[in-house]
């Protein structure tokens, strides 16, 4: 809120707080569980899965969880902790 004095006159502007959003981008890649994990989905699994082993496959179908700085990055992003 701003208060401005003209010529004898008090003007009163109010100004919007702004709302803080989610990244749209980062909640379709990455899921937050109830216990504060980040997961993700793994790599190397797009392409060229003739060359992968049906248990190398089968590993890398499963989410892994996202650690370190990148972990309270993408909390933030998510606005959730």
């Amino acid at each position: 809120m701003l208060l401005y004095l003209e010529k004898n006159k008090l003007l009163l502007i109010v100004m919007k707080k702004n709302k803080a959003r989610t990244r749209k981008s980062v909640s379709k890649r990455f899921k937050l569980t109830k216990g504060g994990k980040v997961l993700h989905r793994s790599h190397y699994l797009r392409h060229k899965r003739s060359g992968k082993g049906k248990k190398r496959i089968r590993r890398l179908k499963t989410m892994k969880e996202t650690k370190g700085v990148y972990k309270k990055k993408i909390k933030k992003m998510l606005l959730k902790g």
